[in-house]
């Protein structure tokens, strides 16, 4: 069995600083982390390797050079092998020319490490929060796909999947599939001194689109983008307030009646 594992290097911070200009992220300077929901789907590919040591986990992420660091810890963490995708031409893009600079890296790592029964995504990115980039890559791949995955159990040639929601289900799925993660009710295990020293030594392949044959050069970057940003900006933080406690629900609700027509909202 081979596990993708896609993840994703973000902003450690509330802070995001923007390109004004391009509208784009500036991570210069900017600490930087695993993006958690990236973490949960490692650890969901480490607990089916539990089960079958057999299996090899690919950790696999888009970025600059810096998301090495990213692709390391995975390696520190559970993963067999990593790859970085990454190249000039693919800044600005959005989700949609994203998962399609996924999607042609995904077959390019294939034509090395063979074809990989599963995928496996964190829900969403904490630095975007579009949820979009795992679905988008499985309608590329023209893979089932299910998301806000809790858990995930191997069934012979398909997966069951607890997925979250206001009422909790169990979902088989055919392999190969692609499957996006939510937080579970268990913490990610943590790296071995043993795994992280060969992480720190490890080399990790670059993959920029010159070698990833194929791949359109008008579908990628901001000219493949067709999300376009009008305004960004970073919310003032509201200070102030006043807390009602007048001893009783009705009490409250006539005190807020009163504040509220004295300053003629209502």
């Amino acid at each position: 069995m081979n596990i993708l594992v896609c993840v994703k290097q973000v902003p450690d911070t509330t802070e995001i600083k923007i390109d004004p200009v391009n509208n784009t992220l500036i991570r210069d300077g900017v600490p930087s982390i695993v993006n958690p929901f990236d973490g949960f789907a490692l650890e969901a590919a480490a607990r089916i390797k539990d089960k079958d040591p057999s299996c090899k986990i690919i950790a696999m992420a888009m970025g600059p050079e810096a998301a090495k660091n990213a692709l390391k810890e995975c390696l520190a963490i559970a993963a067999d092998k990593a790859y970085l995708i990454s190249a000039r031409a693919f800044g600005g893009s959005d989700t949609l020319a994203t998962s399609y600079i996924l999607y042609n890296a995904v077959k390019k790592v294939e034509s090395i490490e063979g074809k990989f029964d599963m995928i496996f995504c964190g829900k969403q990115a904490i630095d975007g929060d579009t949820a979009q980039v795992g679905p988008e890559l499985a309608e590329h791949l023209g893979y089932p796909q299910v998301s806000c995955a809790l858990e995930c159990e191997l069934k012979d040639n398909s997966l069951e999947v607890l997925q979250e929601g206001d009422i909790k289900k169990v979902i088989g799925i055919d392999l190969p599939c692609l499957i996006t993660f939510t937080k579970p009710s268990f913490d990610p295990r943590f790296p071995t001194i043993k795994r992280k020293l060969a992480a720190n030594r490890a080399e990790i392949p670059v993959f920029s689109d010159a070698d990833l044959e194929g791949i359109d050069p008008l579908h990628i970057g901001l000219k493949g983008s067709p999300t376009k940003v009008k305004k960004t900006f970073v919310p003032q933080k509201k200070t102030g307030g006043l807390i009602i406690n007048e001893g009783s629900a009705e009490a409250n609700a006539a005190k807020l009646a009163q504040l509220l027509n004295d300053a003629h909202i209502i």
